[in-house]
């Protein structure tokens, strides 16, 4: 019977932030004690980690920028657009992979080895824009797997729900004129939280207008806050669009342990989250659901929760 695919691989530790970066290898460390010691690892299927097509990275990014990484990674340059994005000589390589590694994942779903997939993979993605980096982000992981969706397998309607506590801008703007996707996102509200973007009257543009649902937070938002949100506004949405395949931008920042957020889920918050998308994926999509890693920056409130969120993909 098909189970949970596993996103797991030891080089993704090798993209070295520097001393102090909240980014840093030991959040993957982390995570894998986390899924051996519980026996998750064990129940899930290893996902083959793959090079992409720098053609479909070329969907989501412009290839001076693409270039850039890649020689400022050769140069040994210390970050790439922002303090923030930090690099190392290997780190081009390593987001190259991690970007693969989606694609893979989501090729087991679509073609039923596994019934849905966890990618436990860094440098993250969602800031990452068209022409530059931004937040820690170098290639924007879900949105090229949206892409290859479209592009190798057909499909037109893909949802992309971000509960990282930060806005996803990159994803956002690179689908905001485009509707085969719906792009939905729950995060501090603007004016508090990095980056800036994200307020709720930015519905799309264009033939994308309507595809875009910001739901900003203010700080010491919790379970009820974010349980609101999903009701008046993100399940009516998503019910209404009926997507054909899930992919979730599983940041765990917004816990209420996490140093970079001012918000207080608790780690069963992402539990019902996850059953809640699992349960679109079912009544619309066939279960096809794949879920990346973003941020979370504790690191026993980000193995807690990230190990509940792949429990429950396990039993879906």
């Amino acid at each position: 019977m098909a189970t949970t695919g596993l996103v797991q691989f030891r080089r993704f530790r090798y993209h070295d932030t520097g001393p102090g970066h909240p980014e840093r290898s030991e959040r993957l460390v982390r995570l894998e004690q986390e899924f051996a010691g519980n026996g998750l690892a064990a129940a899930c299927q290893p996902v083959e980690v793959l090079e992409i097509d720098l053609g479909l990275v070329l969907k989501v990014h412009a290839f001076d920028y693409v270039d850039r990484i890649r020689l400022a990674c050769q140069q040994g340059m210390p970050f790439i657009d922002t303090p923030d994005s930090a690099i190392c000589p290997e780190s081009y390589v390593i987001a190259v992979l991690a970007a693969g590694s989606v694609i893979s994942a989501v090729n087991d779903v679509m073609t039923g080895a596994v019934k849905n997939a966890f990618c436990l993979v860094r440098p993250p993605g969602h800031h990452a824009e068209r022409d530059r980096s931004m937040g820690f982000c170098l290639l924007n992981n879900v949105a090229i797997a949206a892409h290859h969706l479209f592009g190798h397998y057909g499909l037109e309607r893909v949802l992309i729900l971000d509960w990282d506590v930060h806005h996803g801008n990159g994803t956002q703007h690179a689908f905001e004129a485009d509707p085969r996707v719906l792009y939905v996102s729950l995060h501090g509200h603007p004016h508090t939280l990095y980056p800036g973007t994200g307020f709720e009257e930015e519905v799309g543009v264009g033939p994308g207008e309507g595809y875009t649902v910001n739901c900003p937070l203010g700080p010491g938002a919790g379970d009820a806050e974010y349980r609101r949100a999903f009701t008046e506004r993100i399940m009516p949405a998503v019910e209404k669009y009926e997507p054909q395949f899930v992919l979730l931008s599983a940041g765990f920042d917004a816990h209420r342990l996490d140093p970079l957020a001012p918000m207080l889920l608790e780690t069963e918050s992402f539990g019902w989250m996850t059953e809640l998308m699992l349960d679109v994926a079912r009544r619309y999509a066939g279960g096809r659901l794949v879920s990346v890693l973003e941020g979370g920056y504790h690191l026993d409130a980000l193995a807690e929760s990230a190990g509940l969120h792949v429990k429950r993909l396990l039993e879906a």
